[in-house]
């Protein structure tokens, strides 16, 4: 986070433009990265550390902090004007004639990107071709993967041990050899339905089946699913795996495929905060019992 209040960029004046951002510290560093060479002022608002857009629909960017943050820096007789230029994706929680009744300051829409702010500003705060729209091309997509990536694998690396040692009462070779082969196979389960959850699905969102995104999420996890049994039956290392492995894969893989692909619906323009809170509701249950259900069959296929 950074703190809130006034800083100045470059060395700004009483006619320098102030540009509202919030105190989480990759929106701050954004903004001062798109103005290189520029002399402005950057009221920061307190929004608990989380950035503009998932901040506004909290209501933490909002006209209260806003007005709140205007009076409490004393901008007023640090600047000649009267106007301040908020972010678009600030919009839903900023009312621009509320701020400017409770403050006596003009909010002024920027654009979307902070990229496009010089352009904004030096054609007199108008907004060029595409600025007021925001994309969700396939590389802003997979700009996101790394990310979701590390805490799922936060989460593997926890359970790895037991799937482990669970391995390694399998077959009629020795344990540890038991472990890993067995639970190697079974980690590369995880793996995969970690890889169609974070990986393919944001890559190949647009054109997945369903508006839901736990079901968008749900194909990749079957492909990857199908692929793991093809391996794990070509391999001679394991014997041939029993129905119960078969049928635990296929629940398992696809299960965590859907509940990560539904990260996605937090910083994607398809979706809203009812629409997710509703599938949710439905969506996450349905995950817990395949992922649950596939768990007991595969620890009982070790076992009968």
């Amino acid at each position: 986070m950074v703190g809130p209040g006034l800083y100045a960029l470059g060395a700004p004046d009483a006619d320098s433009p102030v540009l509202i951002s919030a105190n989480f510290k990759m929106s701050f560093d954004r903004l001062r990265e798109a103005l290189p060479g520029r002399n402005a002022w950057i009221l920061v608002l307190d929004t608990d550390g989380i950035n503009v857009w998932c901040a506004a629909g909290k209501g933490t960017f909002g006209t209260d902090e806003l007005t709140r943050m205007i009076e409490s820096s004393g901008l007023a007789l640090v600047v000649r004007h009267r106007r301040v230029i908020a972010p678009q994706l600030g919009a839903p929680g900023i009312s621009a004639h509320e701020a400017q009744k409770l403050s006596g300051f003009k909010v002024v829409y920027g654009p979307v990107r902070a990229a496009d702010l010089p352009e904004f500003m030096d054609s007199g705060m108008k907004a060029g071709p595409g600025m007021r729209m925001k994309t969700f091309t396939t590389g802003e997509r997979l700009s996101l993967v790394p990310v979701e990536m590390v805490h799922a694998f936060k989460t593997l690396l926890m359970v790895l041990p037991l799937v482990f040692l669970l391995g390694g009462f399998s077959g009629h070779g020795g344990f540890f050899s038991n472990a890993l082969r067995s639970g190697g196979f079974a980690a590369l389960g995880l793996i995969m339905g970690i890889t169609a959850g974070c990986l393919l699905t944001p890559a190949l969102l647009p054109w997945l089946p369903g508006r839901a995104f736990s079901l968008k999420g749900v194909w990749p996890g079957i492909a990857c699913a199908l692929l793991f049994l093809t391996l794990r039956n070509s391999t001679r290392a394991l014997p041939a795996a029993g129905w119960l492995e078969t049928a635990a894969w296929p629940l398992i893989i696809p299960g965590v495929s859907a509940y990560l692909a539904m990260n996605f619906t937090g910083c994607s323009t398809f979706t809203s905060l009812s629409g997710v809170k509703k599938e949710m509701r439905w969506a996450v249950p349905a995950q817990i019992a395949a992922v649950a259900l596939g768990a007991i069959f595969w620890i009982t296929s070790i076992f009968v």
